[in-house]
């Protein structure tokens, strides 16, 4: 069982996914309930879109901290958990005697998660929001038109990385118990997340020095790989080597230039690419060359908005979408062949 002290999105969509995969969720909310239950319009039967979608198959009790009984029915939840999952400020378990040392003095093999904003040292002070964090943590300054401002990414993405890993954090911390008998503590902070999930571009800087910066709908390593304008509209082309660039050019009717027959040729000269490239895309729309360019091995695409990529979900049978008690929700894109997720009950209401 898991004691879920988390509020908003990164530890509430850590433990969904595990709740998802079949474990006991309480979540412990104080009065007035997770800020997300107010965090609306949207609204959907008189719930938040934004809490419905992070808050399935739990279970939800409303404790006051501040007060004796409302301390011992939280220790009472806590004593039944295998693993508790809390994202206060470093700092704040301590204060009620429910942080990870005195837990531990009680129960050696609990498994204890703690998410913050930017660790439990120098940076426990900084409130740990998304968007502050895709600010400092780098993501905005890749983010955004050539000249243009810094913009952030349209969903709360580092909250969602970060609840992904502190899923496995847990699952390998509960296969060591399982090995050992010895639960850990499991800390996972938006900022590191960040810096690991940018991947590529922080390899960049790291291993080359690179400070890289905003392309764009462009990629800083492969061409060409951006949103390109088709006859009805924006579409996606993503060519990601030199065989589906040859394809391409054979659909369009051109020869391979000797300057884009590599792609780092390609990236080295990507505006005269495109330049080549953009009065030849215009020729149909962007549903004439998925039909014409995907059966050859080129990747492209038009720029769904979200009914259209439910839509597409749907039609290639992934079922993307579950009635969760009366409420439509995202499926968990985890498929296991023997113990697939299931959805027993809806987000709870507030008790």
């Amino acid at each position: 069982m898991i004691a879920d002290f988390g509020r908003v999105l990164a530890a509430p969509y850590a433990t969904m996914l595990l709740a998802d995969l079949g474990a006991e969720v309480v979540k412990i909310e104080p009065p007035g309930g997770d800020e997300t239950r107010g965090w609306g319009p949207p609204f959907a039967g008189g719930q938040a879109t934004y809490f419905l979608s992070v808050n399935r198959n739990k279970s939800s009790v409303v404790v006051d901290l501040g007060t004796a009984e409302g301390l011992a029915a939280a220790r009472e939840v806590v004593g039944r958990a295998d693993v508790v999952v809390e994202n206060f400020r470093p700092g704040v378990m301590e204060r009620f005697g429910l942080g990870y040392s005195a837990l531990r003095a009680e129960r050696p093999g609990l498994v204890y998660c703690s998410v913050t904003g930017f660790g439990a040292g120098k940076g426990r002070e900084l409130p740990g929001y998304d968007l502050l964090v895709q600010a400092v943590g780098g993501l905005m300054s890749v983010t955004g038109e050539r000249g243009g401002e810094p913009v952030k990414a349209g969903v709360a993405l580092v909250d969602v990385l970060t609840g992904v890993h502190a899923a496995v954090g847990i699952l390998a911390a509960l296969r060591h118990r399982d090995a050992t008998g010895e639960g850990q503590l499991v800390e996972v902070d938006l900022l590191s997340v960040l810096l690991s999930s940018m991947v590529n571009q922080s390899a960049g800087y790291t291993a080359a020095g690179v400070v890289p910066g905003m392309l764009g709908n462009r990629h800083p390593s492969i061409a060409p790989y951006e949103v390109v304008r088709a006859a009805d509209g924006p579409m996606v082309l993503a060519v990601g080597n030199d065989r589906q660039f040859r394809r391409l050019c054979s659909v369009l009717g051109v020869g391979v230039d000797a300057r884009f027959a590599s792609n780092s040729g390609r990236v080295a000269h990507v505006d005269e690419l495109m330049g080549l490239l953009g009065p030849l895309l215009l020729e149909k729309t962007a549903p004439e060359w998925f039909e014409v360019l995907t059966p050859v091995g080129v990747p492209c695409g038009p720029v769904n908005d979200l009914a259209g990529a439910f839509g597409l979900a749907a039609d290639l049978g992934l079922e993307p979408v579950v009635d969760v008690g009366g409420v439509d929700l995202v499926a968990n894109p985890i498929r296991l062949s023997r113990t697939p997720a299931t959805y027993r009950l809806p987000p709870p209401p507030l008790a």
